[in-house]
Protein backbone atom coordinates (compact mmCIF):
# COMPACT_ATOMS: atom_id res chain seq x y z
CA UNK A 1 0.00 0.00 0.00
CA UNK A 2 0.93 3.37 -1.00
CA UNK A 3 2.12 6.17 1.75
CA UNK A 4 -0.62 8.45 2.20
CA UNK A 5 0.48 11.86 0.41
CA UNK A 6 0.83 13.59 3.62
CA UNK A 7 3.30 10.91 5.29
CA UNK A 8 5.06 11.22 1.03
CA UNK A 9 5.15 14.81 1.51
CA UNK A 10 6.39 14.89 5.31
CA UNK A 11 9.09 11.92 5.09
CA UNK A 12 9.90 13.78 1.75
CA UNK A 13 10.69 17.20 3.97
CA UNK A 14 12.83 15.11 6.17
CA UNK A 15 15.10 13.32 3.67
CA UNK A 16 15.80 16.22 2.15
CA UNK A 17 16.65 18.09 5.57
CA UNK A 18 18.75 14.84 6.72
CA UNK A 19 20.80 15.14 3.76
CA UNK A 20 21.53 18.60 3.95
CA UNK A 21 22.66 18.40 7.52
CA UNK A 22 24.47 14.76 7.26
CA UNK A 23 25.44 14.50 3.52
CA UNK A 24 25.94 10.60 2.36
CA UNK A 25 27.28 8.02 4.98
CA UNK A 26 30.52 7.23 5.02
CA UNK A 27 30.39 3.55 5.24
CA UNK A 28 27.77 1.15 4.31
CA UNK A 29 26.08 3.25 1.37
CA UNK A 30 22.97 1.43 -0.27
CA UNK A 31 23.93 3.11 -3.72
CA UNK A 32 27.16 1.65 -3.40
CA UNK A 33 25.66 -1.85 -2.68
CA UNK A 34 23.29 -1.00 -5.43
CA UNK A 35 26.59 -0.49 -7.69
CA UNK A 36 28.38 -3.80 -6.17
CA UNK A 37 24.86 -5.94 -7.25
CA UNK A 38 24.92 -3.96 -11.08
CA UNK A 39 28.41 -4.91 -11.39
CA UNK A 40 27.77 -8.98 -9.89
CA UNK A 41 24.49 -8.69 -12.62
CA UNK A 42 26.46 -7.18 -15.49
CA UNK A 43 29.25 -10.47 -15.43
CA UNK A 44 25.61 -12.64 -16.47
CA UNK A 45 24.24 -9.95 -18.97
CA UNK A 46 26.59 -8.12 -20.85
CA UNK A 47 26.93 -8.80 -24.39
CA UNK A 48 27.83 -6.12 -26.63
CA UNK A 49 24.43 -5.73 -28.10
CA UNK A 50 21.25 -3.44 -26.51
CA UNK A 51 19.02 -6.14 -26.27
CA UNK A 52 21.54 -7.24 -23.34
CA UNK A 53 21.79 -4.06 -22.43
CA UNK A 54 17.62 -3.54 -22.09
CA UNK A 55 17.13 -6.79 -20.11
CA UNK A 56 20.50 -5.97 -17.71
CA UNK A 57 18.31 -2.64 -17.01
CA UNK A 58 15.35 -4.08 -16.80
CA UNK A 59 16.23 -6.76 -14.27
CA UNK A 60 18.10 -3.69 -12.37
CA UNK A 61 15.51 -0.78 -12.32
CA UNK A 62 12.76 -3.45 -11.76
CA UNK A 63 14.50 -4.97 -8.37
CA UNK A 64 14.59 -1.45 -6.88
CA UNK A 65 11.05 -0.74 -7.80
CA UNK A 66 9.89 -4.24 -6.44
CA UNK A 67 12.12 -3.95 -3.66
CA UNK A 68 10.72 0.21 -2.90
CA UNK A 69 6.99 -1.85 -3.12
CA UNK A 70 7.75 -3.66 -0.69
CA UNK A 71 8.95 -1.23 1.95
CA UNK A 72 6.06 0.92 1.26
CA UNK A 73 3.51 -2.01 1.52
CA UNK A 74 4.68 -3.19 4.51
CA UNK A 75 4.95 0.80 6.01
CA UNK A 76 1.31 1.01 6.81
CA UNK A 77 0.84 3.02 9.90
CA UNK A 78 1.53 6.73 8.68
CA UNK A 79 4.53 7.21 11.48
CA UNK A 80 6.31 3.92 9.58
CA UNK A 81 5.54 5.57 6.00
CA UNK A 82 7.02 8.63 6.65
CA UNK A 83 10.13 7.01 8.23
CA UNK A 84 10.28 4.80 5.37
CA UNK A 85 9.77 8.04 2.76
CA UNK A 86 12.54 9.59 4.80
CA UNK A 87 15.16 7.52 4.71
CA UNK A 88 14.73 6.40 0.96
CA UNK A 89 15.09 10.32 0.25
CA UNK A 90 17.89 10.22 2.35
CA UNK A 91 19.35 7.34 0.69
CA UNK A 92 19.26 8.59 -2.54
CA UNK A 93 19.91 12.32 -2.60
CA UNK A 94 23.55 13.72 -3.00
CA UNK A 95 23.31 17.10 -2.01
CA UNK A 96 25.39 18.25 0.59
CA UNK A 97 28.10 15.42 -0.57
CA UNK A 98 28.22 17.41 -3.72
CA UNK A 99 28.58 20.37 -2.05
CA UNK A 100 31.25 19.68 0.01
CA UNK A 101 33.27 17.83 -3.05
CA UNK A 102 33.08 21.27 -4.80
CA UNK A 103 34.18 23.09 -1.76
CA UNK A 104 37.06 20.73 -1.12
CA UNK A 105 38.13 21.81 -4.82
CA UNK A 106 37.47 25.58 -4.29
CA UNK A 107 39.69 24.84 -0.90
CA UNK A 108 42.93 23.66 -2.97
CA UNK A 109 42.55 25.93 -5.68
CA UNK A 110 42.41 29.58 -3.41
CA UNK A 111 45.61 27.25 -1.64
CA UNK A 112 47.45 27.11 -5.09
CA UNK A 113 47.91 23.10 -5.15
CA UNK A 114 46.62 22.43 -8.96
CA UNK A 115 47.37 19.21 -8.43
CA UNK A 116 45.30 18.39 -5.35
CA UNK A 117 42.77 20.01 -6.83
CA UNK A 118 43.01 17.77 -9.80
CA UNK A 119 42.59 14.50 -7.87
CA UNK A 120 39.70 16.08 -6.48
CA UNK A 121 37.50 17.03 -8.83
CA UNK A 122 38.14 13.39 -10.48
CA UNK A 123 35.57 12.88 -7.77
CA UNK A 124 32.89 14.78 -9.67
CA UNK A 125 33.80 14.23 -13.11
CA UNK A 126 34.94 11.90 -15.55
CA UNK A 127 36.86 14.11 -18.34
CA UNK A 128 40.66 13.67 -18.09
CA UNK A 129 41.69 15.95 -14.58
CA UNK A 130 45.49 16.44 -16.28
CA UNK A 131 44.72 18.10 -18.88
CA UNK A 132 43.38 20.73 -16.62
CA UNK A 133 44.30 24.48 -15.67
CA UNK A 134 42.88 25.84 -12.77
CA UNK A 135 39.94 27.48 -14.80
CA UNK A 136 39.32 24.34 -16.25
CA UNK A 137 39.16 22.39 -12.79
CA UNK A 138 37.12 25.07 -11.46
CA UNK A 139 34.68 24.60 -14.42
CA UNK A 140 34.36 21.20 -14.60
CA UNK A 141 33.72 21.17 -10.49
CA UNK A 142 30.67 24.26 -11.35
CA UNK A 143 29.41 22.06 -14.43
CA UNK A 144 29.43 19.33 -11.75
CA UNK A 145 27.60 21.18 -9.16
CA UNK A 146 24.66 22.36 -12.02
CA UNK A 147 24.56 19.01 -13.55
CA UNK A 148 24.07 16.74 -10.18
CA UNK A 149 21.87 18.73 -8.48
CA UNK A 150 19.37 18.29 -11.27
CA UNK A 151 20.07 14.75 -11.10
CA UNK A 152 20.84 14.02 -7.72
CA UNK A 153 18.31 16.35 -5.87
CA UNK A 154 15.77 17.74 -7.86
CA UNK A 155 14.85 14.40 -9.72
CA UNK A 156 14.72 12.07 -7.12
CA UNK A 157 12.27 14.73 -5.10
CA UNK A 158 10.12 14.88 -7.98
CA UNK A 159 10.25 11.18 -8.27
CA UNK A 160 9.35 10.12 -5.04
CA UNK A 161 6.46 12.78 -4.90
CA UNK A 162 4.99 11.17 -8.10
CA UNK A 163 5.75 7.75 -7.17
CA UNK A 164 6.76 7.54 -3.12
CA UNK A 165 9.66 5.33 -2.19
CA UNK A 166 9.40 2.80 -5.32
CA UNK A 167 9.73 5.94 -7.40
CA UNK A 168 12.77 7.27 -5.26
CA UNK A 169 14.34 3.94 -5.31
CA UNK A 170 13.87 3.06 -9.25
CA UNK A 171 14.87 6.73 -10.16
CA UNK A 172 17.91 6.09 -8.48
CA UNK A 173 18.80 2.89 -10.18
CA UNK A 174 18.25 4.21 -13.45
CA UNK A 175 20.52 7.39 -12.72
CA UNK A 176 23.60 5.20 -11.15
CA UNK A 177 23.28 2.58 -14.23
CA UNK A 178 23.77 5.29 -16.73
CA UNK A 179 27.06 6.59 -14.61
CA UNK A 180 28.41 3.11 -14.47
CA UNK A 181 27.41 1.84 -18.20
CA UNK A 182 25.81 4.32 -20.13
CA UNK A 183 28.44 5.41 -22.15
CA UNK A 184 29.51 5.86 -25.68
CA UNK A 185 32.97 3.84 -25.97
CA UNK A 186 33.79 0.39 -27.00
CA UNK A 187 32.55 -1.67 -24.56
CA UNK A 188 28.65 0.12 -23.40
CA UNK A 189 28.17 1.67 -26.95
CA UNK A 190 25.34 -0.72 -27.74
CA UNK A 191 25.06 -2.24 -24.04
CA UNK A 192 24.82 1.11 -22.27
CA UNK A 193 22.16 2.74 -24.80
CA UNK A 194 19.04 1.37 -22.62
CA UNK A 195 20.20 2.76 -19.49
CA UNK A 196 21.34 6.28 -21.03
CA UNK A 197 18.02 6.45 -22.57
CA UNK A 198 16.19 5.69 -19.84
CA UNK A 199 18.21 8.02 -18.18
CA UNK A 200 17.34 11.02 -20.34
CA UNK A 201 13.85 9.80 -20.30
CA UNK A 202 13.22 10.07 -16.22
CA UNK A 203 15.72 13.20 -16.58
CA UNK A 204 13.14 15.09 -19.19
CA UNK A 205 10.81 17.03 -16.49
CA UNK A 206 13.50 17.19 -13.47
CA UNK A 207 16.12 19.02 -15.53
CA UNK A 208 13.41 21.30 -17.03
CA UNK A 209 12.60 21.97 -13.31
CA UNK A 210 16.19 22.48 -12.23
CA UNK A 211 16.57 25.35 -15.25
CA UNK A 212 13.88 26.82 -14.13
CA UNK A 213 14.60 27.17 -10.34
CA UNK A 214 17.97 28.14 -11.54
CA UNK A 215 16.45 31.60 -13.43
CA UNK A 216 14.66 32.11 -10.61
CA UNK A 217 17.47 32.32 -7.94
CA UNK A 218 19.55 34.13 -9.66
CA UNK A 219 19.37 37.25 -7.93
CA UNK A 220 20.66 35.56 -4.51
CA UNK A 221 24.31 34.58 -6.61
CA UNK A 222 24.08 38.50 -8.13
CA UNK A 223 22.76 37.10 -11.34
CA UNK A 224 19.89 37.96 -13.80
CA UNK A 225 16.75 35.81 -14.43
CA UNK A 226 16.64 37.11 -17.99
CA UNK A 227 20.24 36.61 -18.21
CA UNK A 228 19.84 32.72 -17.15
CA UNK A 229 16.48 32.65 -18.93
CA UNK A 230 18.30 33.75 -22.57
CA UNK A 231 21.01 30.98 -21.71
CA UNK A 232 18.93 28.76 -21.82
CA UNK A 233 16.57 29.43 -24.80
CA UNK A 234 19.45 30.03 -27.17
CA UNK A 235 22.15 27.75 -25.81
CA UNK A 236 21.20 24.74 -23.82
CA UNK A 237 21.14 23.01 -27.34
CA UNK A 238 24.67 22.89 -27.90
CA UNK A 239 25.19 20.25 -24.89
CA UNK A 240 25.16 16.84 -26.39
CA UNK A 241 22.79 16.35 -23.26
CA UNK A 242 19.49 16.90 -23.95
CA UNK A 243 19.17 17.34 -20.27
CA UNK A 244 22.64 18.38 -18.78
CA UNK A 245 22.27 21.55 -21.22
CA UNK A 246 19.56 23.13 -19.49
CA UNK A 247 20.23 23.12 -16.24
CA UNK A 248 24.43 24.01 -17.24
CA UNK A 249 22.98 27.02 -18.90
CA UNK A 250 20.99 28.16 -16.90
CA UNK A 251 23.33 28.07 -13.61
CA UNK A 252 25.81 30.13 -16.34
CA UNK A 253 23.56 32.67 -17.21
CA UNK A 254 22.64 32.82 -13.45
CA UNK A 255 26.47 33.10 -12.32
CA UNK A 256 27.62 35.16 -15.45
CA UNK A 257 29.85 32.57 -16.15
CA UNK A 258 30.94 30.27 -19.35
CA UNK A 259 30.52 26.92 -19.06
CA UNK A 260 31.42 24.31 -21.67
CA UNK A 261 33.79 23.95 -24.50
CA UNK A 262 36.28 21.09 -25.09
CA UNK A 263 36.81 18.52 -23.05
CA UNK A 264 39.44 15.41 -22.76
CA UNK A 265 37.48 11.64 -22.02
CA UNK A 266 40.08 8.77 -22.14
CA UNK A 267 41.70 10.55 -24.52
CA UNK A 268 39.39 12.11 -26.55
CA UNK A 269 38.49 15.22 -27.07
CA UNK A 270 34.59 16.33 -27.23
CA UNK A 271 33.18 20.11 -27.52
CA UNK A 272 30.32 20.56 -25.19
CA UNK A 273 29.02 23.91 -26.77
CA UNK A 274 29.90 27.19 -25.37
CA UNK A 275 27.44 27.86 -22.07
CA UNK A 276 26.62 31.83 -21.09
CA UNK A 277 28.01 35.12 -21.58
CA UNK A 278 30.56 35.66 -18.92
CA UNK A 279 34.06 34.67 -18.31
CA UNK A 280 35.46 31.36 -17.19
CA UNK A 281 34.41 30.40 -13.76
CA UNK A 282 37.31 30.50 -11.22
CA UNK A 283 37.61 29.18 -7.22
CA UNK A 284 35.07 31.92 -6.06
CA UNK A 285 32.30 31.00 -8.31
CA UNK A 286 32.21 27.72 -6.99
CA UNK A 287 30.64 28.79 -3.13
CA UNK A 288 28.26 31.04 -5.50
CA UNK A 289 27.31 28.06 -7.60
CA UNK A 290 26.82 25.69 -3.95
CA UNK A 291 24.56 29.06 -2.90
CA UNK A 292 22.59 28.60 -6.25
CA UNK A 293 22.29 24.65 -5.87
CA UNK A 294 20.92 25.53 -2.30
CA UNK A 295 18.56 27.44 -3.72
CA UNK A 296 17.05 25.14 -6.09
CA UNK A 297 17.63 22.31 -4.39
CA UNK A 298 15.12 23.90 -1.55
CA UNK A 299 12.64 25.00 -4.49
CA UNK A 300 12.74 21.45 -5.33
CA UNK A 301 12.23 20.31 -1.87
CA UNK A 302 8.98 22.68 -1.55
CA UNK A 303 7.48 21.48 -4.98
CA UNK A 304 7.95 17.67 -4.50
CA UNK A 305 5.84 18.35 -1.05
CA UNK A 306 3.10 20.48 -2.48
CA UNK A 307 3.20 17.11 -5.29
CA UNK A 308 2.79 15.21 -2.68
CA UNK A 309 0.08 16.76 -1.10
CA UNK A 310 -1.66 17.22 -4.32
CA UNK A 311 -1.96 13.92 -5.01
CA UNK A 312 -3.44 13.16 -1.55
CA UNK A 313 -6.30 15.37 -2.27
Amino acid sequence: MEAPGTATAVGLALGWAADQLLGDPLRWHPVAGFGRVATAVEYRTYADDRLHGAVHVAVLVGGAAAVGSLVARSARHPVLATLATAAATWTVLGGRSLARESEAVAAHLDAGDLSAARLQVSHLVSRDPQTLDADGVARASLESVAENTSDAVVAPLLWGAVAGVPGLLAYRAINTLDAMVGYRNDRYGNFGWAAAKLDDLANLLPARVSGGLAVLAAPLVGGRPADALRAVRHQSGRHPSPNGGVVEAAFAGALGVTLGGRNTYGGVEEDRGELGHGPAPSAADLARANRLALAVSAGAAGLSVLVALARRR
